[in-house]
């Protein structure tokens, strides 16, 4: 089984990299940090599993499809695709500048619907595979103080339901993942008790059990929220 995650050094992208790679799936994960990539191929060694690591912008279409054909190259099928890269960039719509809104949608938006058309046709041709889309709560509620990352969140989860729309009826899976406030270093820092967040590793285990539900089951989203915050 071959997995690719955006994203995937870090955070949620690299606690679902770890479970799957632990779980005996072959993955290919990106990251602009090139030092970050080789830190994360060198401790994933202990897995047995092919890693294949990639430099990559993903708020740049040129660099989000050469990593889609290097992936392709080394995964001619590919059976999972996790679209967790993303940014979280606070600030009120009326007073940010304009490329804050631009780079939220590059990154939350348009790399994701780059990288589920690649391997979403490639899927369509196979009549297999699953899609999971790292969304968020915000992407049903505004977030304070927050609004253009609330937009592009919001998109994605419509970008999500398209995808899933079209593929269903060739028997790929499409899921939207919800996550509320997850421990991730965005949250540096901070003083609240690092129990009272999500884990990375919740979102990794959720979507390692979708993924062993039976063949005719599609999750369409999960909502995973801290219980008290």
């Amino acid at each position: 089984m071959n997995a690719i995650i955006t994203g995937g050094t870090k955070g949620i992208g690299k606690a679902i990299a770890v479970k799957l790679a632990e779980s005996g799936y072959h993955i290919a994960v990106c990251s602009r940090n090139g030092a970050e990539l080789e830190a994360f191929a060198l401790a994933m060694k202990y897995t047995g599993v092919n890693v294949l690591t990639y430099q990559a912008d993903c708020e740049v279409k040129e660099e989000v499809y050469a990593f889609c054909e290097a992936a392709a190259q080394q995964m001619p099928v590919v059976d999972v695709l996790v679209n967790n890269v993303g940014t979280f960039l606070p600030g009120l719509v009326l007073d940010e500048p304009d490329d804050q809104m631009e780079k939220q949608l590059n990154l939350n938006l348009k790399a994701t619907y780059y990288l589920s058309k690649f391997f979403g046709k490639m899927m369509r041709a196979r009549q297999s595979g699953n899609i999971f889309n790292i969304c968020s709560v915000a992407s049903k509620e505004i977030v304070p103080e927050a609004g253009s990352y609330s937009v592009t969140k919001a998109a994605l989860l419509s970008l999500n339901n398209v995808f899933r729309g079209e593929l269903s009826k060739y028997n790929v899976k499409v899921t939207a993942i919800l996550p509320g406030s997850t421990l991730t270093s965005s949250w540096e820092g901070t003083e609240i008790p690092a129990e009272r967040f999500v884990q990375p590793e919740d979102i990794a285990n959720t979507i390692y059990t979708i993924l062993n539900l039976s063949n005719g089951v599609n999750v369409d989203e999960v909502v995973i929220r801290p219980i008290q915050f």
